[in-house]
């Protein structure tokens, strides 16, 4: 089942490859269904888990290269199969918005938006540390594309960038990869890159550290955490709508993935030690995030900085270390996808119309669109964390893990969410409300049913995790809990007794790092 959910796009993308020229309306039709189905055979997945088990499920695996280890090894829990879902929402919702958008080299595009898909999901459901590592690399190339050939004037400047950062910090996480694997065949006399294998292996706490160092920058600059995250306003600035989509809501969440899922199975120790760390470039990161959004003429890079803001948080809920802070900072990875994919689509809308995307281009719009402003409010509320919307409640888990671990990580963090609230409702008011300044107001037609279309189900999305996201939490819970008892265990025998402090009465099994 998972082997068909991760190569159906890159199947149909070999088909689509295949059409003859000038087929644009066919290419459309044909990569909108792959993206279907593939969301088809995601929803299959999410009502065959088992929501009780904390371990890997539907695993399936076949030798790659047996000399070496290396095998093809698939299987998903709680952590992977929330990203999956969100990973087959958004693909077809960024086709769909590049229906007008994009109509040069449509074939090309769309191949590489399915690519994309594939090399996304074998990421997330990867067991194996090569066939990872190989899933992680192959995202860049669609995406690297997608931002040079179809994006703004500095496209290649941009696509550059993000392709040098993300590839030098990928080059440490290789070679940290085959250090693992060579430790393992000392300690476990078989070589393997199994990543359920290589967990049982006890290193020693100096050992890990470095080898956690190198997986984190890896990590860090695709999240991206502050200060390794200057390539992200070029890139959004520069992709196309789609692109900007696919990487705010599917591509940084593989930074976040990576620290949830490699830090607690493979560097207990490591992780709990670096949690100070990590909570304060989170806290850095939200406060910086949320100023610099503020200081923005360009709507385009004030969403941009807000990922930044909004990921410190979900680095912040690792960070905690705790079950809320890891249950907020999974949900925050879908909210983030949902609310802010839907806000760069909002973006896009307007830019389609007047080609500007300059805040002072724009006011009284919602006097000529007021569906596209009713959408607008709501996604601008649920990036704000309103009460009922996805937002508040993945920030509100999060927060409510700081707490337990800092009363001052979460006083700190708190000031992100009030000036979150600030930028988002002055560029609210600045585009939307006041007399009519656009560039082109003869151009601000309301929304098309296609467009209605693009955002139903991110809008459904919204209200239907904010008022019962208990169909998200039971299924991460397990999973979840399985990685905290394992930092529990680890860390509390190998860690000197002053790093970490055990607060069983509240918490559980829950390991809290002393301030």
């Amino acid at each position: 089942m998972l082997t068909t959910l991760i190569f159906l796009p890159l199947a149909g993308a070999l088909a689509i490859a295949l059409l003859p020229r000038g087929r644009e309306g066919v290419v459309r039709w044909a990569g909108l269904a792959v993206s279907l189905l593939v969301l088809l055979a995601a929803a299959r997945v999410f009502q065959a888990f088992d929501a009780s088990s904390g371990a890997m499920q539907m695993v399936e695996q076949a030798a790659w290269v047996p000399a070496y280890g290396i095998s093809y090894r698939v299987g998903v829990d709680g952590i992977s199969l929330l990203l999956v879902g969100l990973t087959a929402v958004i693909f077809p919702i960024a086709l769909l918005s590049s229906w007008a958008a994009i109509s040069d080299r449509v074939k090309a595009f769309t191949v590489a938006i399915l690519g994309l898909e594939t090399a996304v999901l074998g990421t997330f459901l990867s067991l194996d540390l090569i066939l990872f590592y190989v899933f992680w690399e192959a995202v860049l190339i669609p995406m690297a594309f997608l931002i040079a050939l179809w994006g703004g004037p500095a496209r290649r400047y941009a696509a550059i960038k993000f392709f040098l950062y993300t590839m030098a910090a990928s080059v440490l996480m290789l070679i940290a990869i085959i250090a693992t694997h060579v430790l393992g065949a000392v300690l476990l006399w078989e070589r393997t890159f199994d990543i359920e294998r290589l967990a049982t292996m006890v290193l020693p706490v100096r050992t890990q550290t470095w080898l956690f160092a190198a997986f984190a920058l890896a990590f860090a600059v695709k999240v991206p955490i502050w200060p390794l995250h200057t390539w992200l306003p070029d890139a959004h600035t520069e992709a196309p709508t789609a692109g900007s989509v696919i990487l705010a809501a599917i591509l940084l969440k593989m930074g976040t993935y990576g620290f949830v899922r490699f830090g607690p199975m493979l560097f207990p120790d490591a992780l709990v030690a670096s949690a100070p760390l990590l909570a304060a470039l989170a806290i850095v990161g939200i406060l910086y995030g949320a100023a610099v959004s503020w200081a923005q003429t360009d709507l385009k890079r004030l969403i941009a900085f807000s990922s930044v803001s909004h990921l410190g948080f979900v680095m912040l809920g690792i960070a905690a270390m705790n079950e809320q802070g890891f249950q907020g900072a999974l949900i925050q990875m879908v909210n983030h996808g949902v609310s802010t994919g839907a806000l760069f689509l909002i973006v896009g809308v307007l830019y389609e119309r007047t080609h500007s995307r300059e805040i002072a281009d724009y006011g009284g719009v919602a006097a000529r669109m007021p569906r596209f402003a009713a959408i607008f409010t709501i996604v601008l509320l649920s990036s704000a964390a309103l009460p009922g919307t996805n937002g508040f409640v993945g920030e509100f888990l999060i927060l409510l893990g700081a707490f337990r671990t800092s009363t001052w990580w979460a006083a700190l963090a708190v000031g992100g969410v009030i000036l979150s609230a600030v930028y988002l409702l002055w560029a609210y008011q600045q585009v939307m409300h006041g007399p009519l300044a656009a560039k082109h107001p003869e151009r601000l037609a309301e929304l098309t049913r296609r467009e209605v279309l693009v955002f139903v189900p991110l809008i459904a999305l919204i209200f239907a995790i904010g008022v019962y996201p208990r169909p998200l939490l039971d299924r991460s819970e397990a999973a979840v809990q399985a990685a905290l008892e394992r930092l529990n265990r680890t860390a509390a025998t190998t860690l000197p007794a002053r790093a970490v402090v055990r607060d069983a009465a509240v918490d559980g099994a829950v390991v809290r790092v002393q301030r």
